[in-house]
């Protein structure tokens, strides 16, 4: 079955199944990770960390709200604290 197909028929479950998938299939995920060589595990973080890069760039994902730096914030008087 095709990455595509599962997703369409997950839309078919209910809830308690979807949950049951995602808890299997992040198992899975667990093993996998936890029986990689140490050369192994690297290469993933370099490669993820690689990735990541373009989130950080001047125009990426992370530094949308860069924008409102320097930007004053209303201060509420402390008796609306209360």
């Amino acid at each position: 079955m095709e990455t595509q197909q599962i997703l369409q028929a997950l839309a078919n479950l209910n809830v308690s199944d979807r949950l049951k998938i995602a808890e299997a299939a992040l198992k899975l995920v667990l093993q996998e990770q936890n029986s990689l060589t140490k050369d192994e595990q690297k290469r993933q973080l370099k490669l993820a960390a690689m990735t990541a890069i373009e989130d950080y760039a001047p125009d990426g994902e992370l530094n949308i709200f860069s924008d409102l730096d320097g930007e004053d914030f209303y201060e509420y008087p402390d008796e609306d604290l209360k």
